[in-house]
């Protein structure tokens, strides 16, 4: 096999973001060496609030530029609640950075590896382990230009469902579901939303290609109270954009906070990877956020690389997490433990060591 040469773009971004990318470059270095035929390029470009505080763009063109020609990118945080445009919303270049690329697909994968870390009683690992797929695209975040007018008397934003953008994203949820335990709910409000009428044909159409699949739907409202009642009857959700944001941060709090949510945004030529968490000010520079969904993020990169060593190198920081907070002390303050940043990491980065090594012995 001839070496490939995978070139990674980096935006730390904001607050935390930089904090968290940081332990996935040097377990991304520490990797590389015992990866045959692989190296990876790695280019770091400024982007998010501060980069709009200096410069007037958050999003700046050599950054998309290196975004749109690299293999993958990685990605940290972007925004901070205080930066805003002068129209009062807040400063979110990812959402440029998603609809500029087209990555369509929001994959949010939910796990639990220790019961000790959800609020559900009764749940174990084998209980949670499910991937939202959220449409990134349109949905209600498509009126996101909309400018409110203070003085009107009312105001509206559109909520887009395009054929185009519905099927694509159901057929991503189905093809996961391939790889799953073949099932795919889809989440909609079409009691209410002829919107949702029409995402739910589509679903329905798209479904008719993958009958090895079981298919279901189940209305948002509902779904949220199964997701905390009963959440091991899900493998695989698809929704639209505004109902899959918010779903993400439920499913993240059972199991254990935003530190433990992983999401890769995927597109047909292009992917980002990134914590789901955001840049959490009110801890950046006290060494303690949680490095973890940043790790699981750059797993998620590795596999998509689809690579045999690539693929090799996710499966080894995925058992490693795991070996990891098989063990309870092993968290950081947000999961009720005390381990900073970088010890988190380096607890990973000692299973990483040996498995790799075991698996050379191996081989």
């Amino acid at each position: 096999m001839s070496d490939r040469n995978f070139e990674i773009a980096v935006l730390g971004g904001d607050g935390i973001g930089p904090e968290v990318t940081q332990q996935a470059v040097r377990l991304l270095k520490q990797l590389e060496p015992q990866l045959a035929d692989v190296q990876f390029s790695l280019s770091e470009h400024s982007v998010g609030a501060n980069e709009y505080l200096a410069h007037g763009n958050p999003l700046p063109a050599e950054a998309l530029d290196a975004c749109r020609r690299c293999d993958a990118v990685l990605l940290g945080a972007m925004g901070l609640p205080t930066v805003r445009y002068p129209d009062g919303k807040e400063i979110a270049p990812q959402l440029d950075l998603r609809e500029q690329l087209e990555l369509y697909g929001g994959i949010r994968p939910i796990r639990l590896y220790h019961e000790n870390d959800t609020p559900l009683k009764g749940c174990g690992p084998d209980d949670i382990d499910f991937v939202l797929v959220r449409e990134s695209t349109e949905g209600l975040f498509a009126g996101r230009s909309a400018v409110c007018d203070p003085d009107a008397d009312e105001a509206c934003n559109l909520l887009r469902i395009t054929r185009r953008g519905a099927e694509r994203v159901c057929r991503l949820a189905f093809q996961i579901a391939r790889q799953r335990k073949q099932q795919v709910a889809l989440v909609d409000k079409a009691n209410v939303l002829s919107s949702m009428v029409f995402f739910r044909q589509a679903f329905d159409r798209v479904a008719s290609e993958f009958p090895d699949c079981a298919a279901e739907h189940v209305y948002v409202d509902a779904t949220a109270l199964f997701l905390v009642q009963e959440p091991a009857r899900f493998d695989v959700l698809v929704t639209e954009n505004m109902f899959g944001d918010i779903l993400s941060d439920l499913g993240a709090g059972l199991v254990g906070g935003m530190g433990m949510a992983p999401s890769g945004d995927i597109g047909d030529e292009a992917a980002v990877f990134q914590p789901a968490h955001g840049s959490a000010p009110g801890i950046v520079g006290q060494g303690i956020a949680n490095p973890v969904a940043m790790i699981l993020s750059l797993a998620m990169m590795l596999d998509w690389l689809d690579h045999p060593e690539t693929k090799r190198a996710a499966n080894a920081i995925q058992s490693a997490v795991r070996q990891v907070l098989d063990k309870p002390s092993n968290r950081t303050p947000d999961m009720g433990g005390q381990l900073t940043t970088s010890q988190m990491t380096d607890e990973i980065a000692a299973i990483l060591d040996k498995s790799l090594a075991q698996a050379a012995e191996v081989s």
